[in-house]
């Protein structure tokens, strides 16, 4: 095999496991990428991985997965961006469908609390193990740890997260200006298409074709976390009376406790609207538009990476990222730490985050899933 098939094939084997394995929602999930593609495989240095990091947060649509589809974009070429997007994606879209139908056919979610118990304390761990030395990287210089200290406070106190992304980035370059008096820098950016515009009314179905083209809006405007895509399938879906409230809920949490992206919650609605049809369009409509942004933003990072302004850009971006990454730690801690139970778990996976580098991170949420699971019998 050649070594353009032997990459191919280890972005197809990492993306497939990551998307088999990888629960907690985009934070971990870069966690996860950050073992696999820095530590283990060194595809990158920490800087390099942070631009990524820092740029994918500028664009719409599921952060984590347009990660995946960069890194194998940077790496295989359009092939490369291909499988590891839907290496990446496919698992949790084939178990998402599986749960749909069940839940079509009798109604109700598989009781699987006592397993996902022990995951969300493990995944705090594993995030806190990947932030650290992202931490050390981001905040390379006083004025960068300062942005970071102001992106985290303005998230605190309710600010957006893209005007803080970038705020950060605007703000590091009025300082790499001042200190180094340079002013003739300038580069051309691009903003994503956001007058698409669907009308659904208050129908009681949806054609396939309307139900392709809401999601394909959804994907090309969205920003920030899973919590914002059930925020517009409410206002789009719940408020036209084309998804029960009860099914939105159910949603939330199949996009919650299977791995990979969150956003495969649409395949979910798609199939409760429209059955197998359903499913694959509204998977289709949600993620294609991360498939395209990456292609322009790759070729638009390769160009602008030799600008000073856009380097201290991105450097603003990456503590600023950093930031809203502890922001989810905070967080995913207050939502999970709640007894002895939970404490035992973060502070063994810790132990093993820390202590054991080299162990792969499915194996932690593994044993944190098990060991939350007999915990709830004590």
């Amino acid at each position: 095999m050649s070594d353009s098939g032997n990459k191919l094939k280890d972005i197809a084997i990492l993306f497939l496991k990551l998307g088999t394995t990888a629960f907690g929602g985009p934070a971990a999930h870069i966690a996860m990428m950050q073992q696999e593609v820095v530590d283990k495989r060194k595809w990158y240095d920490r800087q390099n991985f942070l631009d990524l990091v820092g740029a994918t947060n500028l664009i719409p649509g599921p952060n984590s997965t347009e990660l995946a589809i960069h890194i194998g974009y940077d790496k295989g070429g359009w092939k490369g961006l291909l499988i590891a997007g839907l290496c990446f994606i496919f698992p949790a879209v084939f178990i998402t469908t599986f749960i749909a139908y069940m839940y079509k056919e009798y109604g109700h979610l598989p009781d699987v609390q006592k397993f996902i118990y022990g995951i969300k304390p493990a995944i705090l761990s594993i995030v806190i193990g990947a932030v650290l030395p992202l931490l050390r990287t981001a905040g390379k210089t006083l004025a960068l740890r300062l942005i970071g200290i102001l992106a985290f406070l303005s998230v605190v106190f309710g600010a957006n997260e893209l005007a803080v992304l970038f705020g950060a980035g605007f703000l590091a370059v009025f300082i790499n200006k001042l200190i180094n008096n340079s002013s003739n820098n300038s580069v051309k950016s691009f903003l994503p298409v956001l007058g698409l515009k669907i009308s659904t009314g208050a129908t009681a179905a949806l054609t396939n074709a309307k139900l392709f083209f809401l999601f394909l809006k959804i994907g090309a405007v969205i920003y920030g976390s899973g919590y914002v895509l059930f925020a517009f399938l409410d206002a789009e879906l719940v408020a036209n009376g084309l998804l029960s409230r009860q099914q939105l809920i159910d949603a939330i949490a199949v996009g919650q406790f299977t791995p990979g992206p969150v956003f495969s919650a649409v395949t979910f609605v798609g199939y409760q609207m429209n059955g197998f049809s359903g499913a694959a369009l509204a998977t289709l409509g949600v993620f294609l538009p991360s498939f395209l942004f990456v292609a322009v933003l790759h070729l638009f990072m390769k160009k602008l990476k030799t600008s000073p302004w856009f380097t201290a850009f991105l450097d603003g971006v990456n503590i600023a990222s950093v930031a809203l990454i502890l922001m989810v730690c905070s967080e995913i801690g207050i939502e999970s730490i709640k007894d002895w139970r939970t404490i035992t778990i973060a502070l063994a996976s810790l132990f093993l985050v820390f202590g054991f580098k080299k162990l792969n991170t499915a194996f932690i949420v593994v044993f944190a899933s098990l060991t939350g699971y007999l915990l709830t019998y004590f």
